[in-house]
């Protein structure tokens, strides 16, 4: 039996669902909190960070119960942590040596970071751009400090500090298992510096180029997800991972070249649950030779 372990049903996680059903899987949704997942089963973790951006849904310490259970659990509370928190993410990019926006966690008021603008301040959890700030100057950032030192998040966790990488675009990478199940590609609109879903204009792709794959496919490795979205912004020199959702929502668009992006994610898991794919054994569908 495969389980989805979440908070509550989402479109993604319905597809998810069916795709394995279709593959042949018994596969249910698995609330946070219900006990019926035993030695045997698959469940993967599609816990997502809150929207008061302090930290994760609960449920990880069930996800660590069901695997000293013997359960099979994909996306590891310490790998779904570390995608979620961008502090963590950009820990661990770095120590793969992965380019990746320096990065700066600040305590204010204690220091104004040192840092080339413009600059972007955000939560270490969240998305949907909530409450990040674009900063051009450090009289900006002290604003932005200020009006934001009042959060609940902020209080507690501090604040991340980001240098700014100009980009018209982004690339969301959909990573299972060491396989690109399916891409997009998200683009400001006009007047606006971020390419996030919530402000932007979503392109489908045709394919990926080896170069997007590959940063992609090492970002997931870095983090540790079983299934996960990384962004990438194309760079003067490359690109760039901006970030990293253990919980990615994505929906068919993604599927390059026509392929369904649910069951390109759900093959590779199981083939991955099965141990027939292991590190080192990468698979891009549809990416331009």
């Amino acid at each position: 039996m495969l389980f989805l372990l979440a908070q509550r049903p989402t479109p993604t996680n319905g597809a998810l669902l069916a795709a394995f059903r279709r593959l042949g899987i018994d596969a249910a949704l698995l609330p946070v909190g219900d006990t019926q997942a035993r030695e045997g089963d698959t469940v993967l973790v599609r816990l997502r960070a809150r929207a008061s951006a302090d930290g994760i849904e609960p449920g990880l310490a069930q996800a660590d119960a069901l695997a000293d259970e013997g359960v099979l659990v994909l996306n590891r509370a310490g790998c779904l942590t570390a995608a979620h928190d961008k502090l963590a993410t950009a820990i661990r990019l770095a120590r793969a040596g992965l380019p990746h926006p320096r990065t700066l966690h600040v305590d204010w008021p204690l220091a104004l970071p040192e840092i080339e603008y413009p600059a972007v301040v955000k939560p270490r959890f969240g998305g949907l751009g909530r409450d990040v700030v674009l900063c051009e100057n450090p009289d900006g950032l002290v604003g932005a400090l200020e009006r934001l030192s009042h959060r609940g998040w902020f209080q507690r966790q501090g604040v991340l500090v980001q240098e700014l990488v100009p980009a018209a675009s982004e690339l969301r990478v959909i990573v299972a298992a060491g396989t690109v199940a399916g891409a997009l590609e998200r683009v400001a609109a006009p007047g606006q510096w971020r390419t996030s879903a919530s402000v932007g204009v979503c392109r489908p792709l045709a394919e990926l180029t080896d170069e997007a794959a590959e940063t992609a496919l090492l970002a997931a490795g870095a983090i540790g997800c079983d299934l996960v979205g990384i962004d990438l912004l194309e760079g003067p020199t490359g690109y760039v991972v901006l970030d990293a959702n253990g919980a990615v929502e994505f929906t068919a668009a993604y599927g390059l070249s026509g392929a369904d992006p649910f069951e390109e994610a759900a093959r590779a898991l199981l083939a991955n649950r099965d141990g027939r794919i292991r590190t080192g054994g990468l698979r891009v569908p549809n990416a331009a030779l």
